[in-house]
């Protein structure tokens, strides 16, 4: 009887790392020379997973953007999980943004993954269960070249890795 070694991919984040992020993006926003008088905020909404920037200028929010991504950076989570395709709205002398939040695998993504881990790996066996794939193998090997074949992948969704067994 082999024993079968598994993980799980999945596309989420940790909300304290998130919570992190936009705390510290809105301190620097505060303490910043070029946005003193600007009425610039940032926000995280937990429900609707989405960040909402607001400021006296497009290029504001551009800046209040890129320094939301460094924040990102520094925090470990990935920028793919952030949707910046929202167009920016102005009421007023008001600028307002909503970034979308990506989280979650939807049939498509899934899918799109098996077949990536498959054409690579064949006797690597992956399941779809929910918004999670798990990868199955005999051999711990060939799953650590299939986390590493996916980190280096260009797929176009945050992927992390859980469920070790």
């Amino acid at each position: 009887m082999s024993k079968s070694f598994s993980f799980d991919v999945v596309s989420e984040f940790e909300q304290s790392e998130m919570n992190n992020a936009v705390d510290q993006t809105a301190r620097e926003i505060q303490t910043r020379y070029d946005f003193q008088g600007t009425g610039s905020k940032i926000s995280y909404d937990k429900e609707n997973q989405t960040i909402e920037l607001e400021s006296n200028s497009e290029l504001k929010l551009e800046t209040i953007t890129e320094v939301l991504e460094s924040k990102f950076f520094k925090r470990g989570l990935n920028l793919k999980h952030l949707d910046k395709t929202a167009e920016v709205s102005q009421s007023g002398m008001a600028y307002k943004k909503t970034l979308n939040l990506v989280q979650g695998l939807d049939q498509d993504k899934a899918k799109k993954i098996t077949k990536f881990i498959r054409d690579k790996y064949p006797k690597v066996k992956t399941q779809i269960q929910g918004e999670e794939v798990r990868v199955m193998s005999a051999s711990k090997d060939d799953l650590q070249q299939v986390m590493s074949l996916l980190k280096a992948s260009d797929l176009d969704m945050p992927l992390s890795f859980t469920n070790f067994r």
